[in-house]
């Protein structure tokens, strides 16, 4: 199984820029977008169709925001629309579809950058969804939770960490709770196979950064411990560009 995780920053901005011909190219087997920016009606169901991809999608309430999306060729088990913690559900982040004996969840977690209320809210959300994410490993345990993490783990996955360590995205109680998040039972599934630095999934659009490397790793496919084993590659894609993060992309047996 292919699978990437992308946060497109607007799904219909992203097919103007060529998403769908990147994506033909790519040939995932399971496409875990976030921030689609868009209501089910306002997605080409149609064109991903035509290109063998079923949508599954979770739009927030309020339109033009947040909004999560799973595009997989083979029609899933069962589909779990949201988590059913209503303040996550009403801003449409969490997006989970089953295959077999394996779960691929599409989860963008807020950021906290626009100020203490949503940087409170962002701190909320971690809380519950690690309560969430123990309860269903009891039911569904070999997870793969793909997505826009706003979190940069360690000091390699951060251009400058010394200048960041008081910024949303990573700050201390961020990271440890991305430890402790990992430490519960998760493998993140880039580094597995790859430790070397300046690797990143997201780059702002001031003062050149994507074009010298200024960057963050804030996109994960974490895959649970019993998964470990099935793990065969993962990789960054900075090739494709068409948003201010690239895709993530993971392969497992």
């Amino acid at each position: 199984m292919k699978i990437i995780s992308y946060n497109v920053n607007g799904i219909r901005a992203a097919l103007n820029k060529g998403f769908a011909e990147w994506l033909k190219s790519a040939d995932p087997d399971v496409i875990c977008i976030q921030e689609t920016k868009a209501q089910p009606e306002q997605i080409d169901t149609e064109l991903l169709g035509q290109m063998g991809y079923k949508a599954y999608i979770h739009s927030a309430n309020k339109k033009g925001y947040s909004g999560v999306a799973i595009f997989c060729k083979t029609e899933p088990d069962h589909v779990e629309i949201g988590c059913g913690i209503e303040y996550i559900d009403f801003e449409g982040r969490i997006i989970r579809a089953d295959f077999g004996d394996v779960s691929v969840m599409s989860v963008y977690i807020p950021s906290g950058s626009s100020g203490d209320i949503r940087q409170d809210l962002k701190m909320k959300f971690l809380g519950d969804f690690q309560n969430y994410i123990n309860d269903l490993k009891k039911e569904r345990p070999n997870l793969i939770i793909s997505g826009d993490y706003n979190i940069c783990h360690k000091a390699i996955d951060i251009h400058n960490p010394v200048s960041n360590k008081k910024t949303s995205g990573f700050l201390p109680e961020e990271r440890e709770w991305l430890s402790g998040f990992v430490e519960s039972g998760f493998v993140d599934s880039f580094r597995a196979f790859n430790e070397e630095p300046h690797n990143y999934s997201w780059w702002s659009y001031r003062a050149n950064a994507r074009a010298n490397n200024k960057g963050w790793r804030i996109d994960y496919h974490m895959a649970t411990e019993s998964l470990k084993g099935r793990l065969k590659r993962a990789a960054i894609l900075p090739e494709a560009k068409h948003s201010d993060h690239c895709p993530i992309l993971v392969e497992l047996d």
